[in-house]
């Protein structure tokens, strides 16, 4: 039986088979592929080349800011609370009143003992002016006295007085010496006890009005104010709470000086530099929001340096663990205003090290200029009120003649 041959028709040969074109569109699909990972391995390549290589990054990094501290100034009793926690403060608003009962009557006690020193020291002044007359009065008499006793004693060599009379002459010279020295000693006494000027610049009048101005202060420190503008924290203390002075009452966390603690590796400061600019995107905002930076400065040491309980690698196995440096960031261009941040939020920061140019660690250091950190405002007492006050106590209790410096 002879074998058939079949000649495929004209048509069949115009369309490929359903092999071809699997291993055709496989083919152009490998193709495409390559393509985009070629276009994606240069465009990382380009990345790393013209940013990445320039850049150190970490993500273990936190928002940090200042944590004032309220704590009162003297011990008391706490009669309100005038703020709690979340509540936004100015700088001199109150935020916590003490029991002020004490501190008003140690004023009115120091003020009555300043208005009784005063008049002692006028008295002391009236009495030296009086001495000081009593002298020129017994220097008088003294003088007629020897006067007179000479004329005696001429006349008595004459025989012209009796002996007794001349003898009487003499004790009149003896007593009023005596009572001339009596009187300079007495002046002396006063001196001892006063100063040559008006009555307010006498030690115990000094003495007395400092006195006056330590009962103000307390009194002032019933109220203690917020040192800064800020956000209230940590509230612990509670109306009708005795206090001690130095009891953290609460905080007070200012949100317009924040910074960014980043800690990064060791090797990774190679080429960091105070100065370099900084980007950071903080978890609760996503990555949609930039802030923007520079490095402010280094830590004197890695964390692990300032531990409670610092690794002792000199005993057993060492095993090298690569060290992190805290490096603070600066916020800069006012988008911690436009997006407001917390202490201890999470965030990554990239730190761009291309400018090289900036203080080495040692120099940032040795160059810092140190201006306040934080100014407090507002806390201060006015001390016009009671020097005014001070003022006019001495002047209502001084005779008109004390006012002038004596001389």
């Amino acid at each position: 039986m002879s074998e058939s041959t079949s000649i495929p028709s004209p048509q069949a040969q115009k369309f490929p088979t359903k092999e071809g074109l699997t291993s055709s569109r496989r083919a152009r699909i490998m193709l495409v592929l390559g393509l985009l990972m070629t276009a994606v391995l240069l465009a990382w390549a380009a990345r790393w080349f013209f940013v990445w290589r320039f850049e150190e990054t970490t993500d273990d990094a936190y928002v940090s800011g200042n944590v004032v501290r309220i704590m009162p100034q003297i011990s008391g009793r706490v009669v309100a609370v005038l703020a709690d926690d979340t509540d936004s403060v100015r700088a001199g608003q109150p935020l916590v009143r003490l029991d002020d009962d004490d501190a008003r009557l140690a004023l009115d006690r120091a003020l009555v003992d300043l208005a009784s020193v005063v008049r002692e020291i006028a008295r002391l002044q009236a009495q030296r002016r009086e001495s000081l007359a009593l002298i020129k009065v017994a220097e008088v008499t003294l003088e007629q006295g020897m006067t007179n006793l000479r004329r005696r004693e001429i006349l008595g060599r004459e025989k012209a007085v009796r002996l007794e009379e001349v003898q009487d002459f003499h004790a009149q010279v003896k007593s009023s010496a005596a009572q001339l020295d009596a009187a300079r000693q007495r002046r002396q006494a006063l001196d001892a006890q006063l100063l040559h000027g008006p009555v307010e610049d006498q030690p115990l009048v000094r003495q007395a009005a400092a006195r006056v101005r330590e009962c103000w202060l307390a009194l002032e420190r019933t109220v203690i104010r917020s040192p800064v503008d800020g956000q209230v924290a940590q509230r612990s203390v509670q109306s009708g709470q005795v206090v001690a002075a130095g009891t953290p009452l609460m905080a007070v966390i200012p949100l317009n000086s924040l910074w960014v603690e980043a800690n990064f590796k060791e090797v990774q400061l190679r080429h960091m530099r105070v100065g370099q600019p900084a980007s950071i995107t903080v978890d609760m905002h996503g990555s949609g929001v930039t802030y923007h930076g520079r490095v402010a400065g280094f830590s004197a040491g890695t964390g692990s340096a300032f531990a409670l309980i610092p690794a002792q690698n000199a005993t057993g196995n060492w095993i090298k663990v690569v060290q992190r440096v805290p490096v603070r960031i600066e916020l800069q261009g006012g988008d911690a205003e436009r997006h407001s941040l917390l202490i201890g939020l999470s965030s990554v920061v990239a730190v761009n090290i291309s400018d090289a140019s900036g203080p080495l660690l040692t120099d940032a250091a040795r160059q810092r200029p140190l201006p306040p950190v934080l100014t407090a405002r507002g806390t201060e007492p006015d001390m016009a009120p009671i020097e005014e006050r001070i003022r006019s106590i001495i002047a209502e209790n001084t005779p008109p003649e004390n006012g002038a410096t004596e001389r």
